[in-house]
């Protein structure tokens, strides 16, 4: 087996999307603009209350491989699916973008996991999860020999919220050390930010080369106000920041750097995934040897890409966009 750029580790989910009016948002009693872990009794309520639906493959840092591998680079994944329809569906759409996946399935028991998108006007997306199987993951789904062979291990915020998951978390954390690899890890999301600021604080300042967050998740990580607060904070605490401020670009802090990434002008569909694209970018060229200026500037081209339609993965050649860009 040859080595990756990147092995992303996180829950395998199929999305089902669909574009609703804030009504149904509020008819459903779920948190506008966040993701809410359900069961899968509120799971098939919400179900019910939605228009009709599509069904695409995501999961963040599965968004994240897939985008990867469209840049053109070398990308795995890890996460548990079940020996159903949407567990078939889901590893079918990763490997067919490119995406190294070899799961061992699990006996019958839970499903695969699915996340009900719900797209408002304003392209804001309101997700409920159900993370049926995935909410297993545990240290023995994680592979050291692919962590070893992976330049960069990344690691999925939401899964923190697993006792199982965490502790497959912290196994990565220590296999990528003893192998000399760095690891990269996004807050995901700021109510996650939330129930485990301590937590994800002490992994920001001894576990993490590379930190993703939004700029609600990094002001909610410092309990501060001012992004350029918490700018301040997390400048010192990893190797490299990663800050997405949306329509305001973002900004990448290593060391003395500081760089300031403009956003790729484009009509706004779906935001669903824009994180993870402009994650999916930037690793690909931090783990090709481009500036941390460049590697941002493709983080952007991703994340304009993705939120111009439906769905969190690519709907072209990202390698073909960011051309220009590498020359």
């Amino acid at each position: 087996m040859n080595g990756f750029d990147v092995l992303a580790f996180g829950n395998a989910l199929v999305d089902i999307l669909s574009h609703e009016d804030d009504e149904v948002i509020i008819r459903t009693g779920v948190e506008r603009g966040a993701m809410t872990l359900v069961d899968g009794t509120r799971a098939d309520e919400i179900y019910a209350a939605m228009s009709p639906t599509t069904e695409v493959s995501g999961g963040s840092a599965a968004n994240t491989a897939a985008g990867i591998a469209s840049f053109g680079g070398r990308a795995a994944f890890i996460g548990r699916i079940a020996d159903d329809t949407f567990g078939h569906i889901f590893a079918h759409d990763l490997r067919s973008a490119g995406v190294h996946f070899d799961p061992p399935l699990p006996p019958p028991g839970e499903p695969t996991g699915r996340c009900l998108v719900m797209v408002t006007p304003d392209a804001q997306r309101t997700l409920c999860t159900h993370l049926g199987t995935g909410a297993d993951l545990d240290p023995s789904y994680v592979d050291e020999g692919l962590v070893a062979l992976s330049a960069l291990t990344y690691l999925e915020g939401y899964l923190w919220d697993q006792a199982p998951a965490k502790d497959a978390i912290r196994r990565a954390c220590a296999l990528a050390r003893d192998n000399g690899r760095r690891v990269a890890f996004t807050l995901s999301d700021p109510f996650c930010v939330d129930r485990n600021r301590a937590e994800f604080v002490h992994l920001a300042e001894h576990e993490i080369d590379v930190l993703f967050a939004n700029e609600d998740e990094i002001t909610s990580l410092y309990a501060v106000d001012r992004f350029d607060e918490a700018l301040q904070h997390v400048r010192g605490h990893c190797e490299i920041a990663v800050l997405t401020r949306g329509p305001l670009g973002a900004v990448i802090v290593a060391g003395d750097e500081l760089h300031v990434i403009d956003p790729v002008p484009t009509e706004v569909v779906d935001t669903t995934g824009a994180g993870d694209l402009f994650a999916a970018g930037f690793l690909f060229g931090l783990t090709n040897g481009w500036p941390h200026e460049v590697s941002g500037r493709l983080g952007a081209i991703a994340a304009a890409e993705v939120i111009s339609h439906l769905g969190a993965r690519p709907a072209v050649s990202l390698a073909d966009l960011a051309a220009p860009v590498l020359g």
